[in-house]
């Protein structure tokens, strides 16, 4: 068993109460849990696993919140959703497939990239904005695109698909955030899928994880619906970064 330890598994479920509070508001949860799980000692396929095992509890929470006070209608989702899952659910047969080596190298560049993609992005705002594509080419090209990432990879999954749905899409950033948490449940659910039946999901871990991302996403998506979704970039970047540092390190040094 790699994680016996009590402190391991207290300060895992505090990484996981962030992740989904973060998650919650503006997406990037992933970029804090996976990261966090590597460090652990789980293995590159486990960590991947396992977290969409926990991120599984934090999104659902997130989606049944907004759905709740009608920011997003789930009945007039369910497609993209489905298309999601299946997407991602083809990215984790694929990067299970991948020898882990190899997987190791290449997520810290991976973390990098997406730490510079935030700190460059523009700023955004609550407002509705004009559509760019249509719904169905949205639904038919980005949703799988992005759900195909989720499973390959993962973090800053929920952050990609809040800007497409503002830039794309046209939405405000609630509203984005509000849609984004039930496909970026439906892809976990996918990719959860494959890496359980691969044996990459460490459970106990898993759960307690999830408990705690319970916790986190019903005060970040409080906090969003009451407030307005905030930008938090500043702690994603330094976060991905700072991690993305550290596993060069054991890697290279």
């Amino acid at each position: 068993m790699i994680l016996d330890g009590f402190d391991i598994l207290a300060f895992l479920a505090a990484a996981a109460f962030l992740a989904g509070f973060v998650d919650s508001i503006a997406g990037g949860g992933g970029l804090i849990t996976v990261p966090v799980l590597l460090l652990a000692g789980l293995s590159p396929i486990q960590a991947l696993g396992t977290n969409k095992l926990q991120s599984l509890f934090g999104a659902a929470t997130a989606t049944i919140a907004y759905a709740r006070n009608g920011h997003v209608n789930l009945a007039q989702q369910w497609k993209s959703a489905a298309l999601s899952g299946v997407a991602s659910a083809v990215g984790a047969w694929l990067i299970s497939n991948i020898p882990n080596d190899a997987v190791r190298t290449f997520i810290p560049f991976l973390l990098i990239a997406i730490a510079l993609f935030f700190w460059l992005k523009p700023g955004l705002s609550d407002d509705d904005r004009a559509q760019r594509i249509t719904p169905f080419v949205f639904t038919a090209v980005v949703v799988p695109i992005i759900g195909f990432y989720d499973g390959f990879f993962g973090p800053g999954t929920g952050s990609f698909f809040m800007i497409a749905f503002i830039t794309l899409a046209g939405f405000g950033v609630l509203k984005a955030t509000a849609h984004t948490k039930l496909l970026n449940f439906a892809s976990n659910f996918g990719a959860f899928l494959v890496f359980a039946v691969g044996g990459a999901v460490l459970w106990k871990i898993g759960l307690v994880m999830g408990v705690a991302q319970i916790a986190g996403a019903q005060c970040g998506s409080y906090l969003a619906m009451k407030n307005g979704a905030k930008l938090i970039k500043p702690l994603i970047i330094i976060t991905c970064l700072a991690l993305a540092v550290k596993l060069l390190a054991d890697t290279y040094i």
